[in-house]
């Protein structure tokens, strides 16, 4: 027990200092190529920091055990609109700045959110709905891409030995900040298994949760560096990558049924934590510290509800 408590809290501090190099690196790759820092951590960042999530969910389907995998992402996702977004605001000095024009098209998250739960509606996820999760995820990134062109401009030139380091200590630290946290989530399972806990309701809080480790350091650091730009793209953009691609791969691998009541409160709770979000980004173009609180409490009136629900 004692080892694993060490080798939890080594992890930790892998964690949050891969965190830091991870925020460094992006944010000059973004000041190179004049993108915007938010599609610099959408594209980049958000693909490496769901790979915890989309490891534990991808071989839980595989093992035939794709509610598991369901419980991880939905729960995630939930997680990162809620909880994430809301203990990171708390850490902003003020709020939250949504400054990127390519959040002015919200409305589209808020669709591809809500796909899951329409596809759910009779209690069962097919193949066929599997590869629709994943032509949305596609085409919505591909629509995200083109749109950010409108955005670059024009830089002086820069050195392809030196873009290349960069690029390579970003890959490296990213590596290190979701290896730190997969190690993370392994030994809190561990720990949570004395507790004799439920495997969809480990999927939906412990699991859930510890996946959510690397953009939740990831944007905290940003907030407090004062790079909001980049803390927003890496939660959006791993909250679109989970809903649509992943959880498509997730019930292509494997389709499954579900009670109804159970896909309806937990698909319905992540659309309606991204509807919140939006709202509180169309309120004066920031999130505040009491939208924080209050995207928090939703997420404790969730895990409530799975609890009584289970």
């Amino acid at each position: 027990m004692i080892l694993t408590i060490l080798v939890f809290a080594i992890a930790l501090v892998i964690l949050l200092q891969s965190a830091g190099y991870s925020i460094r690196y992006s944010s000059k790759i973004a000041r190179i190529l004049n993108f915007p820092e938010f599609i610099i951590s959408f594209f980049i960042v958000a693909f490496i920091s769901i790979l915890p999530e989309t490891t534990l969910s991808i071989i839980s389907a595989i093992n035939g055990e794709p509610i598991l995998g369901f419980g991880i992402l939905i729960g995630s996702n939930v997680a990162d609109l809620t909880l994430v977004l809301g203990i990171v605001v708390l850490f902003s000095k003020k709020s939250i700045k949504v400054e990127s024009k390519i959040l002015e098209n919200n409305w589209l998250y808020l669709v591809l959110l809500v796909t899951p739960f329409l596809l759910g509606l009779d209690g069962k996820y097919t193949r066929i709905d599997g590869i629709v999760l994943i032509l949305f995820g596609i085409i919505f990134f591909f629509k995200i891409y083109s749109t950010s062109k409108k955005f670059r401009e024009k830089n002086k030139s820069v050195e392809k030995k030196q873009m290349i380091k960069i690029f390579l200590l970003l890959i490296l630290s990213l590596g290190l900040l979701v290896f730190s946290a997969f190690i993370t989530v392994k030994y809190a399972v561990i720990l949570s298994e004395f507790l004799a806990i439920p495997s969809i309701i480990i999927g939906l809080t412990i699991l859930s949760i510890g996946t959510c480790l690397p953009e939740l350091t990831f944007s905290i650091k940003s907030v407090m560096k004062k790079h909001d730009g980049l803390a927003l793209g890496d939660i959006l953009g791993t909250v679109i990558i989970d809903a649509t691609i992943i959880f498509g791969l997730v019930i292509f691998i494997s389709p499954f049924d579900y009670s109804l009541k159970k896909i309806y409160l937990t698909t319905f709770a992540m659309f309606f934590s991204g509807v919140l979000v939006v709202l509180f980004m169309k309120s004066k173009k920031t999130i505040t510290k009491k939208e924080g609180f209050l995207l928090i409490l939703f997420y404790i009136l969730f895990i409530i509800l799975e609890m009584i629900i289970q």
